[in-house]
């Protein structure tokens, strides 16, 4: 709402206009023990000042670490042109719009971030986006739900646990059975999960890299799930499909994913984009919205929203989501970081990350005292096992400038004295060496 400034004699007459003789009579009605007991503001204070002030309290944050910390969202290089491009007014600004067909310009990149999405995941349909990773994985679990009329998803351990909380928080007030199945040494416990899918469950929920950078195959798990007509759903890690089989490939329904590594810097709390996309016969119980292309009277090529089946527009009860606005300007980011870097870039960079990761781990498995976790192949993270606490040794770290990554016991009973590891592109043999140094002088 904009600013309306008014002087004494327009309070005056507003007053005059509703019979009273001053604004401490406009708020009698509110019980004495309801009013504020002061309004005694400090006088506030210059541009000057509050520019000092804030500069004070963001110097007391840790921006200058070294980051090894992963867990869904990585410190990937971003190309320059990414902000340059996304920075551009007819972007910055961009929504999708409630006359959508008269702004053809976002229509137009919303399609093109789909039809990326759907490359990149070998998938048949993508929609416009959602919040984040943890939200597309619920929208996934509910669609199963509405495609296959049940109330059971099995969920594997090695899934986000963060997700896994969400899901669980978002699905309380309904009738759901979530059935959470242990990993088994960082991986699927595969016997256990093969042994629970039946014509009672809706959909099996997997991760892959899961939350202990494992990576596996899940075509089979998914053929069984197809064999008792029930929904695969894959969260995957954007960056990885440079070298690792894709969802599409694996045979997933429903494929979701934190968008953070495509372009998007990193940010405590977000914004963040959530990315799913599916089979085409899955399409209509997809939420948010979907961008199509068609050609007008004339025959010259035009943007539509296609499906939008959400609450706004369509009645409550046959909406698929209330949560479905999409992140137009995350999307582009993605959209622009793929065009810019392009297939082979996207392949580039995650050799490159599993080459560093690979690297560090024999690196870290020379110090005495400490070791690799699981055996399983590895993308770019991977779990160690120290002798001390390891929420204890990331504090030590800090003060040594490392994020050294993230401690498993905060999630994860008996894993007090493990770390999970990450490596990007942007890690540097040095950086890789003194970090080496600074762990093994810590424990």
């Amino acid at each position: 709402m904009d600013y309306i400034s008014n002087t004494i004699d327009d309070q005056k007459e507003m007053l005059k206009v509703i019979n009273i003789k001053d604004i401490k009579e406009l708020f009698s009605c509110i019980p004495k023990e309801l009013k504020p007991k002061s309004f005694n503001i400090p006088e506030g204070k210059s541009e000057f000042e509050v520019r000092k002030y804030l500069y004070e309290l963001s110097g007391k944050n840790s921006t200058h670490l070294i980051s090894f910390l992963g867990g869904g969202f990585y410190d990937h290089y971003i190309p320059v042109a990414v902000d340059a491009i996304t920075g551009r007014s007819e972007f910055y600004t961009s929504y999708t719009p409630y006359q959508p067909e008269a702004s053809q310009g976002v229509l137009r990149s919303i399609f093109e971030y789909q039809s990326a999405v759907c490359r990149l995941t070998e998938m048949d349909v993508s929609n416009s986006s959602l919040y984040d990773g943890g939200t597309a994985l619920y929208e996934a679990a509910m669609m199963s739900t509405r495609i296959t009329g049940r109330k059971k998803i099995i969920v594997d351990e090695g899934v986000n646990p963060i997700y896994r909380k969400m899901l669980r928080t978002y699905t309380s007030n309904l009738s759901l059975e979530l059935v959470e199945i242990p990993a088994l040494d960082g991986v699927v416990d595969r016997k256990k999960i093969l042994s629970e899918i039946n014509d009672s469950v809706s959909a099996v929920v997997l991760q892959n890299p899961n939350f202990f950078g494992g990576i596996d195959d899940y075509t089979d798990i998914f053929e069984q799930v197809h064999k008792f007509k029930g929904i695969g759903i894959l969260s995957f890690y954007p960056l990885s499909l440079g070298i690792l089989k894709t969802p599409g490939e694996m045979g997933a329904d429903i494929a979701v994913a934190e968008g953070q590594s495509l372009g998007i810097p990193l940010s405590f709390g977000g914004p963040y984009l959530g990315v799913i996309a599916t089979k085409l016969k899955y399409v209509r119980e997809m939420p948010g919205r979907i961008v199509g292309s068609t050609v007008d009277n004339k025959g010259r090529r035009g943007y539509v929203l296609t499906l939008q089946t959400r609450e706004q527009h369509i009645r409550r009860e046959r909406a698929t989501s209330n949560i479905c606005s999409n992140e137009t300007l995350c999307a582009i980011r993605a959209l622009v970081y793929c065009t810019l870097i392009g297939k082979e870039g996207i392949k580039e960079a995650a050799n490159l990350c599993l080459a560093k990761s690979e690297y560090t781990k024999n690196r870290l498995m020379q110090i005495k005292n400490l070791k690799i976790k699981f055996s399983t192949p590895t993308f770019n993270e991977f779990v160690i096992e120290l002798p001390k606490d390891a929420a204890d040794l990331i504090s030590t770290l800090i003060e040594k400038g490392f994020a050294a990554g993230f401690p498993l016991g905060r999630y994860y009973k008996g894993m007090e004295k493990c770390l999970l590891v990450a490596l990007t592109e942007k890690r540097t043999k040095e950086e890789i060496g003194c970090f080496a140094e600074a762990l093994e002088a810590s424990i």
